[in-house]
């Protein structure tokens, strides 16, 4: 069944009629409630404000790293374990083809149901899942194949395990280590990509951000928390922080903005799924006309461009 936010009410409203219409074999009625459906999702979504994209980013039904993973790949199987201490389930990696482009494809996983949450720690990854996400990197650059890291967290596991563990340090390597990485690499926000627990797979010589999705050095609720201390302030947090795709684009923090559906990724995750598979493959064939020299240096150029203030 559906999930709703609150600005989609209208449009649930609109869908239940055509489920109702299709019933009864109505297809005038159909008709017309498509043309009025389309009108509404046009009026709904090209007016969000970032709290509301928030929502999206966050939605139940979004379409995690695994239905990308599932719906890209072929002749694909499972890298597990860190070599160290364990097979941390937030984060799932895997080695398989694109299309005809064999690759390694890094992703955080949130999970669907009670049941897999808890299995996947609500997508919040702790060092062993850094340090596997590192080993398949590294086998990745190994056989000189390509990489695609799919970012979908609120952040880093905080708990006093993944402490004791070196939690900074994980990903402090992480950063270090992929933004020397010698293989092609492109990193895509799909959902949430919140803090280090993000960053951490995010150094690429591409970095891009589905429509919906945001980037957030701290959760809106975190900020309002520590500004001032009212969970009412969350809006005005989400607004103040730029977390948005397009804010970021404009900023120059992320490459590009990978156009989901209008109405969502939620709503049409095929078509989703299907944007981001292009999207990946025509930036790996931009990227194989380089050098790895040549990729190196325009990854550190773009690093250290990163962070520009004016003087006022």
């Amino acid at each position: 069944m559906a999930t709703y936010l609150d600005f989609e009410d209208k449009i649930k409203k609109i869908e239940e009629d055509i489920t109702v219409a299709k019933t009864r074999n109505d297809e005038h009625a159909v008709e017309i409630l498509d043309k009025k459906l389309e009108k509404e999702v046009e009026k709904t979504f090209k007016n969000l404000s970032d709290y509301q994209k928030l929502q999206l980013a966050r939605h139940p039904d979004r379409p995690y790293a695994m239905d990308y993973i599932k719906g890209l790949m072929t002749n694909y199987y499972e890298i597990h374990g860190d070599r160290h201490f364990d097979d941390d389930n937030a984060i799932v990696c895997f080695l398989g083809y694109i299309g005809n482009e064999k690759v390694v494809v890094i992703g955080e996983q949130k999970g669907r149901g009670t049941k897999d949450k808890l299995k996947r720690n609500f997508g919040m990854p702790s060092p062993e899942g850094y340090r596997k996400a590192l080993r398949a990197a590294k086998l990745a650059e190994k056989f000189n194949l390509p990489i695609l890291m799919l970012v979908d967290t609120p952040g880093a596991y905080p708990g006093i395990g993944a402490e004791e563990r070196n939690q900074s340090e994980a990903i402090a390597r992480n950063l270090y280590e992929f933004s020397e990485l010698k293989t092609p690499t492109v990193s895509v926000v799909i959902g949430e990509g919140g803090s280090g627990g993000a960053l951490a797979i995010s150094i690429a010589d591409k970095l891009a951000m589905m429509r919906y999705s945001v980037y957030a050095v701290i959760s809106p609720e975190g900020c309002s928390a520590i500004l001032w201390n009212d969970p009412a302030k969350v809006e005005t947090a989400a607004n103040a922080l730029k977390i948005t795709a397009e804010s970021l684009k404009e900023l120059g923090l992320v490459d590009d903005v990978i156009n989901e559906p209008l109405i969502g990724a939620h709503r049409k995750k095929e078509d989703a799924i299907k944007a981001l598979g292009d999207y990946f493959l025509t930036s790996l064939a931009e990227l194989k006309e380089l050098t790895p020299a040549q990729r190196y240096e325009k990854k550190y150029e773009k690093l250290m461009n990163l962070g520009k203030f004016e003087e006022k």
